[in-house]
């Protein structure tokens, strides 16, 4: 993608920042958006100084107005606009009988609305580039998990979306890539519900299941690259995508064998894959 322009969201940390990284060695230009400027200033200087193009652009994706913001911002520095990344996420955790609607409201506008708000921004000029699209969501928008209702409920309407939406615009020339971690080195199951970090806190996943944010990001950047349709990130994560597939019973079993009485509400210690 050498030269190309691309605008991901959520780049200040995780998945985001990995994906930046990868492109600009691969000689793209990154605007890098997300709420927490301190961070995504840090990584735009690191990649300038490694003699990469990185601009860094202060963008909330649950408000009207930032995603379009951010997206006039690349088109002013470079004249155009040929990839967006719709990452900015986030998990909220905990059983229906303990979540408010609000939570769930929180949870969508962030993980759906802010990716339909972030594509919608973005669409103008990348039709005018033939461009692509990428959006982040997750094994969990395959197999619903005890726990994560929400969580789930949002990257299933993700998959949904970029299902739909594809092709309504390939005769535009715009692809559209669906993208499902597995478990990935994040911040993401750090996070409480009200998306405070807690740097201190144990991962609950184990370390071997854990892939590394850059693995991810080779993937991620290969299939925007190829235009791919969709895909699933992790070796483990193909398999579970794969079982649900086609052994949807036995996935069935190993989740409705999990004790959703016992798990805590607290997000960092609920296990949403990405």
């Amino acid at each position: 993608m050498k030269d190309n322009v691309v605008l991901i969201t959520g780049a200040s940390s995780g998945i985001g920042e990995a994906v930046a990284r990868e492109l600009v060695r691969r000689g793209a230009k990154v605007v890098l958006s997300a709420r927490r400027t301190d961070l995504l200033e840090k990584v735009a200087e690191e990649l300038r100084s490694a003699g990469g193009s990185a601009i860094a652009v202060a963008c909330d994706v649950t408000k009207d107005g930032d995603p379009e913001a951010a997206v006039a911002r690349a088109v002013a520095e470079w004249g155009r606009l040929d990839t967006v990344l719709a990452n900015a996420g986030f998990a909220v955790a905990g059983r229906l009988e303990a979540l408010a609607l609000d939570d769930y409201r929180r949870q969508l506008e962030t993980n759906l609305y802010g990716a339909i708000r972030t594509l919608k921004a973005a669409l103008p000029e990348l039709k005018k580039t033939r461009g692509r699209i990428g959006v982040v969501g997750s094994v969990n928008g395959f197999i619903g998990t005890p726990a994560t209702s929400a969580y789930c409920i949002s990257k299933f309407a993700v998959r949904g979306l970029c299902d739909s939406i594809r092709p309504e615009l390939k005769k535009a020339g715009v692809s559209v890539t669906h993208i499902a971690p597995g478990f990935v080195a994040s911040e993401i199951r750090h996070k409480d519900n009200r998306e405070v970090v807690h740097r201190s806190a144990k991962d609950p996943v184990p370390a071997w299941l854990v892939a590394s944010a850059e693995s991810a990001a080779n993937e991620i950047v290969n299939a925007l690259s190829r235009r791919k349709r969709e895909r699933v990130v992790t070796f483990h994560g193909k398999v579970f995508v794969f079982l649900e597939r086609h052994f949807s019973w036995l996935v069935a079993l190993l989740t409705g064998a999990v004790d959703a009485d016992r798990r805590p509400d607290r997000k960092r210690e609920a296990r949403p894959s990405a």
